[in-house]
């Protein structure tokens, strides 16, 4: 987004101030916080929090999310396009974007990341601290690529994942829509049926079952 303007952050929690500090590292000077449960004094590094997106707001000020969850954060960006706002994109000047990657409107990539070559970002994304997508891979629109996790190569997360922190993809797998894969896991073959996959190699956990019967598992 444009140094000169304001950004309005939708959210008030852990990853919202995550979004307001890497803005504030790269020059942004008007800053307002969204939430519905914020206090009256609530405020972050100075700049205030309010419960309603509603007037007042000069013109020009631009919205992004600021919701870990995928599925809230799909829901800030559906209700942002519908009421007419200009979604930014929050990049930190201190992650190496490739000149041929692509990052789309509403998505946040914190210090540190790295996008290679051709490597695709979709709407409303997060690639945080740390986190490597690596050349021609893409990341499904409303996904989360959390903290040193690496996509390899080649590889293509669908929407709606949620890769753990220090997990890996390996070159070229794809994993498919709504897939959690757990903290420090690896993913070395594609995945497409939906659930929570822990383990190196990654494995599916049963529905209901606790990460701690990795070894029951079933692939």
């Amino acid at each position: 987004m444009k140094r000169d303007s304001g950004l309005v952050i939708l959210g008030f929690g852990g990853h919202a101030r995550s979004v307001a500090a890497v803005a504030i590292a790269n020059g942004v000077q008007s800053l307002l916080f969204v939430d519905e449960n914020a206090r009256d004094d609530d405020s972050f590094l100075g700049f205030a929090a309010r419960r309603e997106l509603s007037a007042g707001i000069p013109a020009g000020w631009s919205c992004v999310p600021g919701v870990g969850d995928n599925t809230k954060r799909k829901e800030q960006v559906e209700c942002l396009q519908s009421a007419g706002w200009e979604l930014a994109k929050v990049i930190s000047s201190t992650a190496t974007i490739d000149a041929n990657a692509t990052v789309s409107p509403g998505s946040f990539v914190g210090h540190h990341a790295h996008l290679g070559p051709l490597a695709r970002i979709g709407l409303g994304c997060i690639i945080n601290t740390g986190a490597i997508v690596e050349h021609e891979s893409q990341v499904g629109d409303f996904s989360h690529v959390s903290v040193n996790s690496v996509v390899a190569g080649r590889s293509q997360l669908g929407r709606f994942v949620f890769l753990g922190a220090g997990a890996t993809v390996i070159d070229g797998v794809s994993v498919g829509d709504n897939i959690t894969i757990g903290a420090g896991a690896a993913v070395v073959e594609s995945l497409s049926a939906p659930g929570t996959y822990i383990g190196c190699p990654a494995r599916r956990l049963p529905a209901g079952a606790h990460p701690s019967s990795i070894s029951n598992a079933v692939s």
